[in-house]
């Protein structure tokens, strides 16, 4: 028998039929073991996990055509790898009662062979769809290090004939497909193959041979959870397929089980191209192999697992892997070989100088380049004022209007349009134009900037040169009697007749056959912008935009701007503008803001803008001038508050409404001490720190509060000593044991300061009558009750315009900041008279900006907006259906322990224990990270970090709120 026809019969091969019956009775005789088998998944093998008083075992049943000297050679490697000090984790191979490795049987008439490895534990990569991006690095650098294991290893067995041997892919493939039934699909596989085999031709004789495992993939590699339940993987299991094989084979293995994990992105595989090489050094020869070895590994499992299929229909592994193993080649075929070398050698670091774009002549030589309109679509482009970046004609009337100003006009190339963002998108847009659009009078001459063959193709115009192709869109080509033109060559028109304006897109490739997207997404850039570089050379004008570096400009922040202002996530998205709910970043990316209390009307609100600009150009000064909105404001802000409370001060934030809400129960009650509640934040001031017990916010609270602040037991009625609503008594025999403490002392009593709803602590509500009872025994005692409302209220709890309207109290002193300025730095105390005078007898009280004309503007507009738009019942609407969702996410995922809060101030706790309520701390950050990835911006709080702070702009759509939840089920579902 030829090499080829042991191939194809080796391809053809079922699985032993050998039952779990069968299996017990031969680990019995042959091992003296019993226990219970389970049949784990294999495609020509048959594998039952053996669960025994000695241990937990794997029995491997071959069938008597795969020679023994193969299997001498798996067990080898095994041994190998296993004493290597730095290899990954392998089982061993078990001896028979006999001492025999390899034990011959005969069942049935049939002849098998039979091994007994011991167990690995981990769970395998396949059962989580998303592995986050150390996960996949570690995936990478695991196959490396076993690659480097097996370098000095050899055997006999190793030479052998396997169908997945990629050395023989094209030939495997061919037999493979000749039984498959789809034939547009068996087409597509040939012909990807093809393309494969004819970019590897050339290399093969340069690329390295050695011993490989051959199948280093998700389903063969088992992981253990981090702290964050993200699997890391560390063992490797199943030596089936170890043979002599291209070294780079390795890694292609790999890599290719990874694009079923994608979500359709190939270069989500380049973290474990990158580790891989750091441990096992490729080559420039293996570089470029190894994207043609992937798609040829996508091909061959396809094809295989239609055969396997058409030979054992009842295979349950091999049923179970035909849709991913479908999605590794879609995904693999899905972008230009040429593309994934440029981003392959980007990653290890081996890119190639970058050719010069050389021209003769320029493309429309009749315009004057230094009278060409270049209009910017970029995020901060002067043109996009508010909304106007989403309407679909404009970047076509900004063209035309630039072109009536300077005789011709053109967009960018290399530049992340906001035109093309698209908002609630789990995946990123594609932004980065690879092109150029140019805005001329109809009839324009288009000549050839160099000499080559002129071709039309799917309503393009190609000029291709020796390297370059120069591709035309929207043209009137010209009547040519050859297809090659020299330089200089008209080879068309601009459509339309002077005067009137017409459109036409520049763009080049260095790829001959392809038709090169106008878009690429922002992650792919680098690689595309090989593939299409700028044909600013061409056009003899600066078309380009300038580069983005938010890396860069990260560091340089973090080089001057003081290290405990922290910035949200390890690798920020560069922020730079925002509408309504959402927020957009310099490469286009649009992001659902879910946690941005602050700007409570939404971003970029073009009514709030107009007001706050016109007042800047009118005046801005301090509230000891005499104008009219200081005044206006603050009886806005008064009619707001219960009766009584008919006094305002104005200041910069929230943390100096709370510390002048201190001073103002100091003065007004002559007394120092203060209880405050565990757990809670008011701000970072002297006074309001003084009173923030949050480990979150400060690890060393509890530890170094001065000895004027008694903080008492937080009324947690979820995680707390006492639970439920029925504990509201516990929790204020609590406040009443600490008052007393005070009475003992001698200690008077200044004040009590609490948040109205428990914001820090993921918006829990305080027990009912809580409030009532406490204030009481304050101000029994001469104290005074201050309400912090700063997150709180302002009718983000869409029931209530203020949080202590739920407890059917009135506090003696209201502060409020965040949301009152959408963004800009205003905060307020609201009081009574009596309280506010008692400050007088210190001195005078002055905000510079807090009572500006521009910060009460900015609060009369919020105000308004807040009215005109019925935002406090949008809240209630949007935010009571979002949290009918979010309770609906704890029915199906038991790390969702509680869903807190009211309206559009909630908070979704993660447990690890819904009995013990153990913190689900690192996978609350695994969530927030993942969330970034699919568009949606959530950060963690509580003291543990284990609650969704869920408090976005009160003009949140229900489409976004839907899309939120959309995404976290996701996350919880796929993993992060």
């Amino acid at each position: 028998m030829t090499q080829e026809e042991s191939l194809k019969r080796r391809t053809e091969l079922a699985r032993p039929e050998i039952s779990a019956d069968e299996a017990q009775a031969l680990i019995s005789e042959h091992y003296g073991l019993t226990g219970e088998v389970e049949e784990l998944g294999s495609q020509q093998d048959r594998n039952y996990r053996v669960d025994t008083n000695e241990g937990r075992f794997v029995l491997k049943i071959a069938r008597a055509e795969y020679a023994r000297q193969e299997l001498e050679a798996q067990n080898a490697a095994l041994a190998h790898v296993g004493g290597k000090a730095d290899a990954p984790r392998v089982p061993r191979v078990v001896p028979s009662a006999a001492g025999e490795e390899i034990v011959a049987i005969t069942v049935r008439g049939e002849a098998y062979q039979i091994r007994l490895l011991t167990y690995l534990d981990g769970t395998p990569l396949t059962r989580r769809k998303h592995l986050a991006a150390e996960s996949v690095a570690v995936l990478g650098e695991v196959a490396g290090r076993l690659a480097v294991a097996l370098q000095d290893f050899d055997h006999p067995g190793l030479e052998r004939e396997l169908q997945w041997d990629l050395r023989r892919a094209g030939p495997v493939a061919l037999h493979l497909l000749s039984a498959m039934a789809d034939e547009a699909f068996r087409k597509r596989i040939a012909e990807a193959m093809v393309g494969a085999m004819r970019r590897l031709q050339p290399l093969t004789s340069e690329l390295r041979l050695q011993a490989i495992h051959q199948d280093v993939t998700d389903d063969n590699v088992v992981g253990r959870a981090d702290k964050s339940g993200r699997l890391i993987p560390e063992g490797v299991i199943d030596f089936g397929d170890v043979l002599k094989g291209w070294v780079v084979a390795e890694l292609a293995a790999t890599c290719a089980s990874l694009l079923h994990h994608a979500d359709g992105d190939p270069f989500y595989i380049l973290p474990a191209v990158k580790a891989f090489h750091a441990v096992c050094p490729l080559t420039d020869a293996e570089v470029r192999a190894l994207w043609p070895l992937i798609v040829a590994r996508a091909g061959v499992l396809v094809a295989s697992s239609a055969q396997q299929l058409g030979i054992d229909p009842d295979n349950a592994y091999v049923q179970g892997n035909a849709a991913h193993e479908r999605e590794i080649f879609e995904v693999a075929v899905s972008v230009p070989l040429e593309l994934m070398e440029h981003a392959i050698r980007h990653a290890v670091g081996m890119e190639l100088e970058e050719a010069a774009v050389r021209v003769e002549l320029r493309l429309v030589p009749d315009i004057d380049p230094d009278h060409v309109g270049v209009v910017d679509l970029s995020l901060l482009g002067p043109h996009l004022p508010a909304d106007r970046w989403h309407y679909e004609d404009t970047e076509a009337l900004l063209l035309q209007s630039a072109a009536r100003a300077a005789g011709a006009a053109a967009t960018r190339y290399g530049e992340f349009r906001l035109t093309e963002t698209r908002l609630l998108k789990a995946r990123a847009p594609r932004t980065l134009a690879l092109h150029v659009d140019l805005c001329l009078k109809g009839q324009t001459e288009i000549h050839a900037p160099f000499g080559g063959r002129l071709v039309q193709r799917q309503g393009r115009l190609i000029l291709s040169g020796e390297r370059l192709h120069l591709h035309l869109l929207g043209v009137e080509p010209a009547e040519t009697e050859s297809e090659t033109v020299g330089v200089g060559a008209q080879i068309a028109k601009v459509p339309g007749d002077p005067p009137t304006l017409g459109f036409m897109r520049v763009q080049l490739c260095t790829v001959a056959d392809l038709d090169p997207p106008a878009f690429a997404v922002p992650h792919q850039a680098e690689a595309w912008r090989r593939l299409c570089p700028s044909p600013a050379a061409l056009l003899g004008f600066d078309c380009d935009a300038p580069p983005t570096d938010a890396a860069g400009l990260l560091e340089r922040r973090l080089h001057h701007f003081a290290r405990p202002q922290k910035n949200y996530y390890r690798n920020p998205p560069q922020i730079e503008r925002g509408w309504k709910e959402h927020l957009f970043d310099v490469e286009g990316r649009a992001y659902l803001d879910m946690v941005n209390n602050v700007t409570v009307i939404g971003h970029g609100h073009p009514r709030l803008s107009a007001a706050v600009g016109r007042q800047w150009s009118l005046l801005n000064t301090n509230s000891r001038f005499h104008y009219a909105s200081v005044a206006e404001f603050s009886e806005r802000l008064a009619a707001l508050a219960p009766e009584g409370l008919d006094t305002v001060f104005l200041v910069n934030s929230g943390s100096e409404a709370n510390d002048l809400a201190i001073r103002l129960a100091w003065a007004s009650s002559g007394a120092r001490n203060m209880v405050s509640l565990l757990e809670a934040y008011h701000g970072w001031t002297a006074a309001s720190d003084a009173v923030s017990t949050s480990i979150a916010d400060n690890p060393q609270a509890l530890t170094t509060r001065p000895d004027w602040v008694h903080p008492v037991v937080a009324p947690n009625t979820y995680r707390g000593p006492f639970r439920g609503a029925g504990s509201t008594s516990d929790y204020v025999a609590t406040v009443s044991a600490t008052l007393s403490e005070l009475d003992r002392q001698e200690r008077s009593l200044a004040g009590f300061i609490s948040e109205t709803v428990y914001g820090n602590a993921g918006g829990i509500p305080l027990p009912p009558g809580y409030l009532e009872a406490v204030y009481a025994m304050v101000r029994a005692r001469g104290g005074v009750c201050i309400a912090d409302e700063v997150q709180v209220g302002y009718g983000r709890l869409g029931h209530y315009f203020w949080g202590f309207e739920e407890q059917g109290v009135v506090p003696d002193i209201i502060t409020v900041a965040k949301g009152m300025g959408n963004g800009h730095p205003l905060g307020a105390v609201i009081t009574r008279r009596e309280i506010a005078d008692a400050l007088e007898k210190e001195g005078y009280f002055f905000s510079s900006s807090g009572g500006s004309p521009v910060s009460c503007v900015a609060g009369l507009t919020v105000l308004d907006i807040l009215h005109d738009e019925e935002l406090q019942e949008n809240a209630r609407t949007v935010g009571d259906h979002l949290k009918k969702r979010l309770e609906a996410l704890g029915q199906q995922y038991a790390l969702v322990g509680a869903v807190h809060g009211m309206g559009l101030y909630l908070g979704v706790e993660f447990v690890r224990d819904r009995e013990t309520l153990e913190p689900a701390t690192e996978e609350t950050a695994g969530i927030c990270n993942r969330l970034l990835d699919l568009g949606v911006i959530m950060q963690p709080t509580g003291d543990h970090l284990n609650v969704l702070k869920i408090k976005p702009p009160l003009c949140l759509r229900r489409e976004s709120a839907d899309f939120f939840v959309d995404m976290l089920a996701k996350v919880l579902e796929e993993g992060w």
